[in-house]
């Protein structure tokens, strides 16, 4: 999708930026009871933790590479009308699209750079078997014939990019704190096994089979979750162990909180998961995505009937709702000093960041909003937010991934020829390909290293495993990616005493607010 002067006119206006998010009737209660004192007295988290960090807040977003977002960061086009960026001085480089790339890429096109009334765009091909293609045994060079989406009229955008023009906020972010360019999805495909990789570093131990989303027991596409009310047709459940049940057998509160997670109906005992909002196009989009949830896809830490919490200081410990919620319960429980110490966060559909129906500005306004509000809470001298990514999308990076778990199935592997990613080892679980693409990773915190790039080779299980870590959890086993994970400690300095300032943002520009 090109200039469209109908996107630029609603940004103008920012219709779809600024709509309230849908609330469960304890969480607007909560809300009205709080709305003069928005943060309650600190209580702390429960139990030690090997580092300062008492709460880990994981902001889980949709569908982006790495190059996609910050292949020419730090320097940004700075056209006339658009946010303008400018580095700091000492500013690290990262591991982005050089002249070369830009200019005589080895693709069948040259990536080109989208700017803020390009915002909306056609979504790629992110499938397990079409990214691998897309990287043609490491020459990265087939992703126009491989990975660009089937309704793209013009094939070309999926090697396209934005700068810090439009995503802004996030350039910002990293200016101030910590990034990685070495971070990759544990695994090749689109976003369920990107979020099952998140909370248990495992896709495999799924039934039932589904033509193209379950392959050998592997979760390589998006069924939608077998203990969930809102799901479609297609569903799958999942065995073993998750995050959350480490959590749960060590006594330490926790929530995955979604936008549109609250029913709209239950009219007649049949659940309706049908709140929406308009994105900056103008179009409505429905809140809440099941396969984008993956707490449901395990009997354990699943919430089928989407009950609320059962009161607000239950949120994060073990009720009705299971640990699952909207999104407006994290923020009543925040509201009266009730923050779980491990928090999923993830955006109403049309703020996740995935194409054709959300986009980097509506993003921004869901990123920027949040971590606003939590560095005003007393909490923020303890706590971490980490900004992650599913998957890539299919958009174009140039960075071929380190290969740490093989697959030869006929059926799905095609990284080094056909039916091949590597020799599997004998035993392993099949349909396991990864690592798969490199996907932006950002850690905002008092305890954040400052205008810093780490290099380590990292993944979504990264994340896993730093929590199993810092709360002395243990692994999930079972062949789990957490074993294999590189650590995000370099992200961090934990001698400083927490010394990283606050960064407020402008939720509709991306620029920092100066009081």
């Amino acid at each position: 999708m090109k200039a469209s002067t109908t996107v630029a006119t609603l940004l103008a206006l920012g219709v779809g930026l600024a709509a309230p998010l849908a609330t469960s009737p304890l969480a607007t209660s909560a809300m009205q009871a709080t709305r003069s004192a928005p943060d309650a007295p600190y209580v702390a988290a429960q139990s030690h933790t090997v580092t300062p960090i008492k709460h880990v807040v994981v902001i889980f977003q949709e569908n982006v590479s790495f190059d996609h977002y910050f292949g020419t960061y730090p320097k940004a086009q700075n056209p006339g009308g658009e946010p303008k960026f400018v580095a700091a001085p000492g500013t690290p480089p990262v591991n982005g699209l050089s002249a070369a790339l830009l200019t005589a890429n080895p693709n069948a096109a040259n990536p080109q750079r989208l700017d803020r009334s390009q915002a909306l765009t056609c979504d790629q091909d992110h499938g397990y078997t079409a990214e691998q293609q897309a990287f043609d045994n490491g020459l990265m060079d087939k992703f126009v014939e491989s990975a660009s989406g089937s309704g793209c009229t013009d094939k070309t955008q999926v090697m396209d990019y934005y700068d810090g023009n439009t995503v802004t906020g996030l350039w910002n972010y990293a200016q101030h704190f910590a990034m990685s360019d070495n971070s990759f999805g544990t695994t090749f495909g689109p976003s369920t096994p990107g979020a099952l990789n998140l909370v248990s570093g495992q896709t495999h131990g799924a039934t039932p089979e589904a033509a193209g989303e379950v392959q050998n027991g592997t979760v390589i596409g998006d069924p939608d979750p077998a203990y969930d009310a809102c799901s479609g047709t297609t569903t799958a459940a999942l065995s073993g162990r998750n995050i959350g049940d480490l959590l749960n057998g060590n006594g330490i509160t926790w929530g995955w909180f979604q936008g549109g997670f609250t029913p709209s109906s239950t009219s007649g005992g049949t659940i309706v998961c049908g709140s929406s909002h308009v994105n900056i196009g103008g179009a409505t989009v429905t809140d809440y995505s099941a396969h984008h949830e993956p707490f449901q896809y395990y009997q354990s830490t699943a919430n089928p009937s989407h009950l609320p919490p059962s009161s607000i200081f239950k949120i994060g410990k073990t009720d009705q709702a299971n640990h699952q919620y909207d999104l407006s319960d994290f923020w009543a429980a925040a509201s009266v000093g009730n923050m779980p110490a491990v928090s999923f966060l993830k955006a109403s559909k049309y703020q996740d960041g995935h194409a054709s129906y959300s986009d980097p500005l509506d993003e921004q306004h869901f990123l920027v909003d949040t971590l606003n509000r939590l560095q005003h809470m007393n909490s923020w001298k303890d706590t971490a937010v980490i900004i992650a990514y599913d998957d890539s999308d299919g958009w174009y990076d140039h960075v071929m991934s380190p290969i740490v778990s093989m697959s030869d199935d006929p059926n799905g592997d095609a990284l080094s020829g056909p039916g091949m990613c590597g020799t599997a080892k004998a035993g392993a679980y099949p349909d396991r390909c990864g690592y798969g693409p490199r996907l932006p990773l950002l850690v905002i915190s008092p305890y954040a290293k400052t205008n810093f790039v780490d290099h380590t080779i990292t993944d979504q299980s990264s994340i896993l495993r730093f929590i199993e870590g810092n709360w002395s959890l243990g692994r999930i086993g079972d062949q789990s990616f957490d074993q294999l994970a590189g650590t995000l400690d370099h992200l961090f300095d934990f001698t400083g005493g927490g010394q990283a300032p606050t960064l407020f943002l402008d939720p509709f520009n991306g620029l920092p607010i100066h009081k």
